[in-house]
């Protein structure tokens, strides 16, 4: 074969690109003193992409999330924002970074009026010391606007959450964290977080979405992550693990 016909045979080819992730983690180790819970998971998040990790409990997810902010420390492997690595850095600079979580169970302070949870978000803002701009937080929230005065420990189970989310976006977050945002909430208040989860992910932010409902994951997401005993067992586009039996025989009843 000549080299005049292998070069057409490669220019015929179809050659993947490797996606740039903004966030990448490669075979990441962590866990709580000596017990390892996860044991080398490698993924990534592209910059206005939606990504789930999901799986069953106890599988690890919210241990790799806790990991990735900084909470828990990288015992093994890498985690990049923007190919820089994370290992060892504070959790106060990875939020400035661009990598904010909105922890499972809304952890709002409850004593606190919304607004005033609304600026302890600033922190985690670059420019901390502006007052912050929350015509866009009461755009998106319009019913934290009619309780900016009300006691977070008042508002109900949806609002909390709602607060929750809008006070991680008031630091300007590049990539979302998000743990389990729908737990606990009435099916209606579900549609509204993940509508909101939509028009993050439609202004270039990322999110990777850590969600026990694996069907509203896969909906909502375009891909995903299985977790199994703190390994990453199926990846794909979530049409692809739709239409994986091990998938709908675990986790959509179907």
């Amino acid at each position: 074969m000549t080299i005049k016909s292998l070069r057409r045979i490669w220019a015929s080819q179809v050659v993947e690109a490797v996606p740039e992730y903004m966030l990448a983690v490669d075979n990441l180790v962590t866990g709580y003193g000596v017990l390892r819970v996860v044991k080398g998971v490698s993924l990534g998040v592209c910059a206005g992409e939606a990504v789930a990790l999901v799986g069953s409990n106890g599988a690890g997810k919210t241990t790799t999330l806790r990991a990735l902010c900084g909470v828990i420390p990288v015992v093994s492997g890498e985690v990049k924002l923007d190919g820089h690595s994370l290992k060892g850095v504070g959790t106060a600079a990875i939020a400035r970074a661009g990598l904010v979580m909105v922890p499972e169970g809304r952890q709002v302070f409850q004593s606190l009026t919304v607004y005033e949870n609304l600026t302890v978000g600033l922190w985690a803002r670059k420019r901390s010391r502006e007052r912050p701009n929350l015509e866009s937080i009461w755009e998106l929230f319009p019913r934290l606007w009619e309780r900016r005065r009300q006691k977070a420990g008042t508002l109900s189970g949806g609002e909390q959450q709602m607060l929750a989310l809008a006070r991680a976006l008031v630091a300007e977050p590049r990539l979302l964290l998000m743990d389990e945002p729908s737990m606990g909430l009435a099916p209606k208040v579900i549609d509204q977080v993940y509508e909101v989860i939509r028009s993050i992910v439609s202004i270039q932010t990322g999110v990777l979405l850590v969600e026990q409902n694996v069907s509203l994951a896969l909906d909502v997401c375009a891909r995903a992550y299985v977790m199994e005993n703190g390994f990453i067992s199926l990846e794909g586009s979530c049409q692809q693990l739709k239409s994986d039996v091990r998938v709908r025989d675990s986790y959509l009843g179907r």
